[in-house]
């Protein structure tokens, strides 16, 4: 699913499931300094002149810090938090260089086993096995299918300005977690005796069922049950946990769904380190609050991804500028910052490095805010639909896309083109082309900046000087400078417009009442047509404007369990026409990538989707 944004700004992925939670995978916030203060809390670098020492520890930069080990709760699924959770944990399979499917047998496997119903058997690996020793079983599975699923809440919470949801008491039950795919498996799953298989029977064919089998196990069973059931003995645990699901012991569940919100939130080392137990060849073993995040190599890792490179620190330098000096001083071997046309110039210029460059997947858009009593909720205005849609119309009308493409993307990217699909990427050409033809986001709002047309829009309205608040991340500079001609166009328009930014942006866009309007970026986590659902169907994990539209929901759900690439087509081509119609928000431009890598370390590449540069960090060797 979309996760908030990516290394170049942002916040997933959530991941609520198959890109469902593609929250918005932050894109990592870029910092106003120009220079980056090392602190007491700042890893060693590596020294340069030591071979034995630059093989076994390296430094990495990334631009956003992490907050939580569980991403995939609306909450942490978020980029800066899917990198780490990725080298700390493994999988049955990963995408390759070329976005294709690798196998990773090592963890398990998964297999179709019947098409109608669509049941799909996932079997872990003996070699699958947690790092405190405890082996990966179904009950993780069960897990993480359960609390995606929606099938066990019977409350609904809020998140408060941590990202913490209100505990549950007594029988109360709330998961913040969603994935449309897992929601299509309301039967409780077959269990093998050994409890090493788990299979799911889907009550609707779902077209990205490989995608959720890819990645069966979100944070471990035992450790959960520990904490919110008090049993101690992980097989026991385990059992305890798909016993409460099983009977939907709504008190045991109370209590499991408190830990799962919010016990794996949080942004330096914990206390107890149970927290950070995972499946993968490295294991957390140091975060520092917006200083640095360390992984070591993971001692009871029996899989077949051991890396070469005994230590990876990831150094959090949200200044690109600081990050590339950081990279030509040698205290990081590789970062992708935030990409303008004098970053680039600068790597280029460095002849220890190696420079790449490509388009991201992520996307830059701004949505707007339809149920908080701000200008784009028909409530201000008494219930009037009508007016609203005007107002939200005269908004976007403003926003001066191809002038931020010019000014701020092209002297990048000359070829950088508007990006007007909400759900294809430019580069899916047959299908970009389908999609953007029938949405009429070009034939409505071309470039932006028709002030004419908005002042007209507000004037059919009855609607006199507006007040948006607009919400983006307040340490980005790119950001910065998109707001800054966002509200010059929009106040020659009538409309007051408001900075609300802040660098806790992306914990903070459950909060709609502090904003009306957010500018942020979404990318992707996975290849699958049903990724972006979470972000525009009534309830979705990432629809944070609170759209709903029962049309599009009705398309949307065909989508899941439509696998005629055509129709697929023809769906989303009719969902972005409503999202036009219904003035949700607009799209902008597609994030240009620029990765620079020391000529110190081989095997490094970056691929268009969450986990970018990591994808292969078991491949990494250092000279």
């Amino acid at each position: 699913m979309d996760q908030l944004g990516g290394p170049h700004e942002v916040p997933h992925t959530l991941h609520g499931g198959t890109l469902s939670n593609r929250k918005l995978i932050a894109a990592a916030g870029i910092a106003l300094t120009s220079a980056l203060a090392l602190t007491a809390c700042t890893p060693p670098t590596p020294g340069a002149n030591s071979s034995a020492n630059a093989a076994t520890s390296i430094n990495v930069s990334w631009n956003q810090a992490f907050y939580s080990y569980n991403n995939n709760t609306d909450y942490g699924n978020a980029v800066a938090n899917t990198n780490p959770v990725y080298m700390s944990n493994d999988r049955i399979a990963y995408y390759d260089k070329d976005l294709k499917i690798a196998q990773n047998p090592s963890f398990g496997k998964y297999e179709k086993v019947s098409d109608s119903p669509l049941k799909v058997k996932i079997t872990f690996a003996d070699t699958a096995t947690w790092s405190d020793g405890t082996p990966v079983t179904a009950a993780d599975a069960i897990l993480k299918w359960a609390s995606a699923s929606g099938n066990y809440n019977t409350t609904k919470s809020e998140q408060d300005d941590d990202g913490n949801v209100a505990a549950n008491t007594g029988n109360d039950v709330f998961f913040n977690s969603s994935d449309p795919g897992f929601a299509l498996i309301k039967d409780f799953p077959e269990v093998s005796a050994d409890g090493k298989s788990v299979t799911f029977t889907y009550s609707a064919p779902f077209v990205d069922w490989e995608i959720l089998a890819m990645d069966p196990a979100g944070v471990p069973a035992h450790v959960v049950a520990k904490r919110a059931l008090g049993t101690t003995d992980p097989a026991a645990a385990n059992q305890a946990l798909i016993d409460a699901f099983k009977n939907k012991d709504n008190a045991a569940l109370s209590k499991i769904s408190n830990v799962y919100n919010n016990d794996f939130n949080f942004k330096k080392t914990p206390a107890d380190k149970e927290l950070l137990v995972g499946s993968g060849p490295y294991t957390i073993t140091d975060i520092a609050e917006e200083q640095y995040l360390t992984l070591e190599k993971n001692p009871n890792y029996k899989g077949s991804h051991v890396p070469s490179i005994g230590k990876v620190t990831i150094r959090i330098t949200p200044d690109p500028q600081a990050s590339v000096q950081a990279l030509q001083n040698g205290e990081v071997l590789v970062t992708q910052p935030q990409a303008t046309a004098d970053i680039l110039k600068q790597l280029q210029g460095m002849s220890n490095i190696n420079v790449l460059t490509q388009n991201g997947g992520t996307y830059e858009h701004v949505d707007l805010v339809f149920k908080n009593g701000g200008p784009f909720d028909p409530a201000k205005y008494g219930g009037d639909a009508a007016k609203a849609l005007k107002v939200r119309q005269a908004f976007l009308q403003t926003i001066p896309r191809q002038k931020i493409v010019d000014n701020i993307i092209k002297p990048l990217n000359p070829t950088a083109e508007l990006r007007n699909s909400f759900t294809r990427v430019p580069e899916d050409k047959a299908a970009y082309a389908a999609v953007t033809a029938a949405n009429g986001i070009q034939a409505t709002y071309g470039g932006g900046s028709n002030i004419d047309k908005a002042k007209a829009l507000l004037a059919e309205a009855g609607v006199t000087n507006p007040t948006v608040r607009v919400m983006y991340a307040q340490n980005n500079t790119r950001r910065q400078q998109e707001f800054q001609l966002m509200q010059e166009s929009a106040q020659a328009a009538g409309f007051t417009v408001q900075d609300v930014s802040s660098k806790d942006w992306g914990q903070l866009l459950k909060k709609t009442e502090t904003y009306d309007a957010s500018l942020f970026g979404w990318q992707s986590q996975s290849t699958g047509v049903s990724e972006s659902i979470a972000n525009y169907e009534t309830g979705g994990q990432n629809n944070y404007g609170k759209y709903s539209d029962p049309q599009v929901d009705k398309l949307l759900d065909e989508l899941k369990v439509t696998t005629d690439t055509a129709r697929q087509t023809e769906i989303l081509a009719s969902v972005e026409k409503q999202l036009a119609d219904d003035a949700f928000g607009i799209t902008i431009f597609q994030f240009p990538e620029v990765t620079g890598i020391s000529k110190k370390v081989q095997g490094v590449s970056s691929i268009p989707l969450s986990p970018n540069y990591f994808w292969n960090f078991w491949e990494w060797k250092v000279s």
